[in-house]
């Protein structure tokens, strides 16, 4: 059983943590101080340690450099109801293994500590040399929104599972990241995962992108193809915009899933397959099942799990963190010194609504980082679409009244599980103003 070092000075808390991880199944100690950390540490060892940013006797990022000091690698988790990015950032690069933002959402808490129990039993099988922290460059960030948390648990359930996946969303919101995400943790990761982008597929040639063909099947076939089911075999087929494939050939497709074999075009030889299935599309298969375009059979086919990735615009509480997530990427790109982002940039960054999704802030953000001539990005260093965005919000005191306004507070209430200081910030008022609305619609 995992042993967690739970340092917290807020009696009514710590006695909360400690009940929620023994149901959890986590032998839990409770200190309320670095001193009793301290000692506790001394005399047991523990798996990871839980920590509070603000303690009586020192910071919670103290504590973690006195472990460092005394080299002690115990994966430290700070817990913040200040949860800004920079705070979080410091922690990280003094040897934090993550964090956990207050008001607590207990489903971020579990997949924080299974996240890091994980990483060190493969560090343990990989017996590494190095003294460090395994990374996760090569993991996306998904987000530690509800909606995020609620998007990743789905994603770490399914993928162990044989079942075929639908992947739907906007475009933009990382689809495909979320395929490659299911493939890496299933036990196929070490096995093929191929892409195809079915919208890009000409009618008349699918059958030859899917199967393969041999040559001189037919006019242009001057060699042998190895089509993408063939290609992907014992691994992962991921199929993008799967909506735009045409009747027929979601046909072809339906009886290869079926069957499980498949023949080249022009071959007499049967082959058979055995892959994962991950489909995606930012359509709405449901109405194009009803509207006759798409096959009802092939949508229960490739549906057996859903996972749908939502807006940015439905995940604001996580735009502050992509942004500066996508800021470290770009300056490392290009060579240059930005590290922070004002904070008028980040409001107007909050406002705007993003119909291009994740992709699209990527972008501006990459296109500020170039402008910017010194070491943050300003507001004078985002586009037209983003700065006048933000000016009609504040004109139109951001665009709210009466029940449009009651609801976007109740949202973005939801969002950060009743921490109003933060769904002030996602709305773009001051706390005030929030505190008066509330009152106001008797919230």
């Amino acid at each position: 059983m995992p042993k967690i070092l739970i340092v917290e000075d807020d009696t009514t808390f710590n006695n909360m943590l400690l009940q929620f991880l023994k149901r959890n199944n986590y032998d839990a100690i409770p200190t309320f101080s670095i001193k009793e950390a301290l000692e506790e540490l001394d005399s047991n060892s523990f798996d990871i340690i839980l920590s509070d940013l603000r303690l009586p006797d020192r910071d919670g990022l103290a504590l973690l450099s006195i472990l460092k000091q005394q080299n002690k690698s115990i994966p430290f988790v700070l817990m913040t109801a200040y949860a800004d990015v920079k705070t979080a950032v410091k922690a990280m690069k003094i040897g934090a293994a993550d964090y956990i933002s207050k008001p607590f959402v207990p489903e971020e808490a579990l997949l924080v500590l299974q996240k890091i129990l994980s990483s060190d039993k493969k560090q343990e099988r990989s017996v590494q040399k190095e003294d460090k922290i395994p990374s996760d460059k090569s993991d996306f960030y998904w987000g530690k929104g509800i909606a995020s948390i609620k998007l990743k648990k789905h994603i770490d359930l399914v993928a162990p599972t044989p079942l075929s996946v639908l992947i739907t969303g906007e475009n933009g919101t990382g689809k495909e990241v979320a395929a490659k995400t299911i493939h890496k943790k299933s036990n196929r990761s070490n096995l093929p995962f191929v892409a195809v982008d079915c919208g890009a597929i000409p009618k008349d040639i699918a059958g030859s992108e899917f199967f393969g063909h041999v040559k001189g099947s037919f006019t242009g076939a001057i060699n042998d193809k190895i089509g993408c089911f063939e290609a992907a075999n014992t691994g992962t087929l991921f199929l993008d915009e799967i909506g735009n494939l045409s009747y027929e050939n979601q046909v072809l497709l339906l009886r290869a899933i079926q069957e499980r074999k498949i023949k080249p075009i022009g071959s007499n030889k049967e082959i058979d397959i055995n892959i994962r299935l991950i489909c995606a599309t930012n359509e709405n298969l449901k109405k194009a099942v009803a509207n006759g375009t798409f096959r009802e059979d092939l949508y229960h086919r490739i549906n057996e799990f859903s996972v749908s990735i939502p807006a940015l615009r439905e995940r604001k509480e996580d735009i502050e963190a992509f942004s500066y997530l996508f800021l470290e990427q770009a300056a490392a790109q290009l060579n240059k010194e930005v590290t922070k982002i004002s904070k008028e940039a980040l409001l107007a960054l909050i406002q705007y609504q993003w119909p291009g999704n994740l992709r699209e802030l990527q972008n501006y953000i990459k296109r500020a980082t170039l402008l910017s001539l010194e070491d943050n990005i300003d507001i004078s260093c985002l586009p037209d679409e983003i700065t006048s965005f933000n000016e009609e919000q504040e004109s139109s005191d951001l665009g709210l009244r009466d029940e449009v306004e009651r609801k976007a507070i109740v949202d973005a209430l939801a969002m950060t599980n009743g921490n109003k200081t933060r769904a002030a910030e996602i709305l773009g008022i001051s706390r005030k103003t929030m505190y008066n609305k509330i009152t106001q619609y008797h919230l």
